[in-house]
């Protein structure tokens, strides 16, 4: 089984960056990479998970995850895909409704492989930057300190599950507690017009996948977001 939480080690030899929910559309944010200067044999890109769903290259996820620079966690729609795999207990209504087509539409074969890729991808994931260890979920942490987390995932999983992959109430309440161990935890899965920072946590799902919205890049080493925004004190400067 893949490990719930990952690990990565300081990129000592270049750069690491975050990047928003993208709901197939990987032309867009390759354009968005090079106009950054991301550099592939480098640089490393971690994903907040939603790789599929919505947009027009969806099947470009399974690639994508065979790259050494791409890294992601599970989204709330990759578990979509996962579990309607594994045992069918999926509303399929309501994933077709949130971009699910493309998957139903497959044979089951192709399903099969695009889901055993999916399920190794972990919940969560934290790298280690010279000024503190960053940590990726996808929606909320169900804890307030990073140790706790692994345990929680073993000990109550399904509401652990529930709030990484589907939680919006830090947002909603305009939650600013800290998740404690972590210089920083960034999350996608809820739309925000600008990067938002509550407490030590980072949304940063700005809609690249959306005709109107575009990808935030996240330099994990400086916090700071590409492209940069004039912002007020709750969004990233």
């Amino acid at each position: 089984m893949p490990p719930v939480i990952q690990h990565f080690a300081r990129n000592t030899s270049g750069r690491d960056w975050a990047v928003g929910d993208i709901h197939g559309h990987f032309s867009r944010l390759h354009e968005q990479l090079v106009r950054s200067g991301f550099d592939f044999a480098r640089d490393r890109l971690f994903s907040v998970g939603d790789l599929i769903d919505r947009g027009p290259e969806c099947r470009a996820a399974v690639e994508w995850l065979r790259q050494p620079w791409f890294h992601a966690v599970q989204g709330n729609h990759e578990d979509y895909a996962v579990r309607h795999v594994r045992h069918g207990l999926v509303d399929t209504d309501n994933w077709r409704a949130n971009g699910g087509s493309w998957f139903l539409a497959m044979t089951d074969e192709d399903q099969r492989i695009h889901a055993e890729a999916l399920a190794t991808l972990p919940l969560a994931l934290d790298v280690e930057t010279g000024d503190g260890l960053v940590g990726l979920l996808h929606a909320d942490s169900p804890v307030r300190a990073w140790d706790k987390l692994e345990g929680l995932l073993y000990s109550r999983p399904r509401r652990a599950r529930g709030i990484c992959l589907w939680s919006r109430q830090r947002l909603e309440r305009h939650d600013a507690t800290c998740v404690a161990g972590l210089r920083a935890l960034v999350v996608g899965h809820t739309p925000v017009t600008r990067p938002t920072v509550l407490g030590n946590v980072y949304h940063i799902d700005t809609g690249g996948w959306r005709p109107d919205g575009y990808f935030t890049l996240l330099d994990l080493s400086t916090l700071r977001a590409v492209p940069a925004l004039p912002a007020p004190s709750a969004a990233l400067a």
